[in-house]
Order: C-alpha cells, then sequence, then structure tokens
C-alpha cells in the first residue's frame, strides 16, 4: 500500500507516523484514516519497533473530522445518512482503540492545534508532548455533535470530571501552557526540539521488555474500570507469560552472570 496522506518512518527500532495534509491542517479524511489504519497495524505487528511517535505535518497536529465528508453525509438520501454514520463512527472507534491499544508505548508530539478528533487522537496516545505553538480544542460543540473520538473517555482521565465538562461544554481553545497545568499535557518542549525530544523519550520508554510493556499497557489501559481481584488475577497471567519469555530468561541469566563470584585462582 503506497501511504501518500501518512508519512511512517522507522528509525533505531521508533516508528515516527506524520499526518500528512499540512494544507489541510492534517484533518482525518476518510482516505487518511484508511492509511493511519493500516500505518498503526504494520507498527502493531513489527516487533523489531519498541515505540511509535505520533505528529503533524506543517503548522498544525490535526484539524480533527474533514468537514467536506461531514457536507456529503449531510448530502446523502435520508435514509441511508443514519447508517453511513454508523459505518463512519465504527472505522473511527477501530482507529482510536489501534492507537490506544498498541503494545507498545506511543507519544503524541502535538506540533500545533490539535482541534476535535484532533485532540481526542492526542489523549487516545500513551503520553503527550507538545511545543509552545500546541492548542487543544474539543470543538465538536461548535459543529452540534458530540465528542466522537475518545475524548468523553480519556479526558476526565486526565483532567478531572467537571474540568472535563467544561471543556467540552464549551469547546474552547486551551494553549500549551494551560495544558501543562492540568495536565493535558506531560511536557512541553520547543518546537525545534519536538520531534527529537518525543522521540529520545519514546526510546527511553521502549527499552525495556517488549512483552512486558505491552501486557502491563493492556491491564492499566483498564485499571480504572476493574476491581483490585481482576487487576490482579489479570497481572498473575500476564506474569505467567512474562516467565515463559525470551527477555526474561535473558536477563535473569545475565544477572546472574554478572553477581556470581569470581573464579578462585
Amino acid at each position: 500500500m503506497n501511504l501518500t496522506l501518512i508519512d511512517l518512518r522507522v528509525d533505531v527500532a521508533i516508528a515516527t507516523i506524520t499526518l500528512n495534509r499540512p494544507d489541510k491542517r492534517n484533518a482525518m479524511s476518510d482516505d487518511m484514516r484508511t492509511e493511519f489504519i493500516h500505518a498503526l497495524e504494520l507498527v502493531a505487528a513489527d516487533k523489531s519497533i519498541k515505540a511509535l511517535v505520533l505528529t503533524g505535518a506543517g503548522k498544525g497536529f490535526c484539524a480533527g473530522g474533514d468537514i467536506s465528508g461531514m457536507q456529503r453525509r449531510m448530502n446523502a438520501p435520508a435514509g441511508e445518512v443514519g447508517f453511513n454514520g454508523w459505518h463512519r463512527q465504527q472505522r473511527v472507534h477501530h482507529t482510536q482503540a489501534l492507537l490506544h491499544n498498541m503494545p507498545k508505548p506511543v507519544i503524541a508530539a502535538v506540533n500545533g492545534a490539535a482541534s476535535g478528533l484532533g485532540a481526542d487522537t492526542a489523549l487516545a496516545c500513551d503520553f503527550i508532548i507538545a511545543s509552545e505553538w500546541a492548542s487543544f480544542t474539543w470543538s465538536y460543540i461548535h459543529r452540534g455533535i458530540v465528542p466522537d473520538g475518545g475524548g468523553m473517555y480519556f479526558l476526565p482521565r486526565r483532567v478531572g470530571l467537571a474540568r472535563a465538562k467544561e471543556l467540552i461544554f464549551t469547546g474552547r481553545k486551551v494553549d500549551a501552557d494551560e495544558a501543562l497545568a492540568l495536565g493535558i499535557v506531560d511536557r512541553k518542549t520547543s518546537a525545534a526540539m519536538l520531534l527529537a525530544d518525543a522521540q529520545a523519550w519514546a526510546a527511553e520508554l521502549g527499552k525495556g521488555s517488549g512483552t512486558a510493556l505491552a501486557l502491563t499497557k493492556t491491564i492499566l489501559n483498564q485499571s480504572y474500570e476493574l476491581s483490585a481481584h481482576a487487576v490482579f488475577a489479570q497481572g498473575s497471567q500476564a506474569q505467567g507469560i512474562c516467565y515463559t519469555s525470551t527477555e526474561h530468561r535473558e536477563s535473569v541469566m545475565a544477572f546472574l552472570a554478572k553477581s556470581a563470584p569470581a573464579p578462585k585462582e
């Protein structure tokens, strides 16, 4: 598959996906979403890739859903609007689930405006690093729709329920400094260093056992919804898998060899 609206590069085990419609501020069209899904599936399946950085080309991170697509939906025959909308939602949710459930660390490097679905896409990543030009807005209310990219799930977990309601109800713009103070953003850096800092952080996060990271992330992603008993149970199952992993065996053998007493002369 030839990717034109998504740029995927891998350097020293770190993948970087760039949303590549700078003339549209990287608004997510149907064709772009198809390429994005394909790129995410490639990264998830490649065991040599240890972490992923997601960013946008040009001055914006992602302007949200493509307005032209919204216009086409409104112009569809009345009897098809509902099903067409449902089908599109399945694609949106599949994309966000691939990003959220990626079995390796994912960092959003937000280089500019992240609006609507763009803001939700950043939240679907494990971590967010932003430049001074970054901004966030859950602008769905201005289009008469609700956050459909996970914002109603992810945002309260970062900023609390009341603050999430305020940001979603108003659709107001949040700049990089306020986003950092609220906990929307984890780190802030300069625009010049954004991608390099994100990739360095990704390398740090992804240097551990891939097996342990994937299993830990899967459980942590569910931990707010699960009981303590369920988390312990899933942790026990995950640990059993880790016991059989090559990474565990090699690390234990290396530790034992290093700590073994030197032979007597």
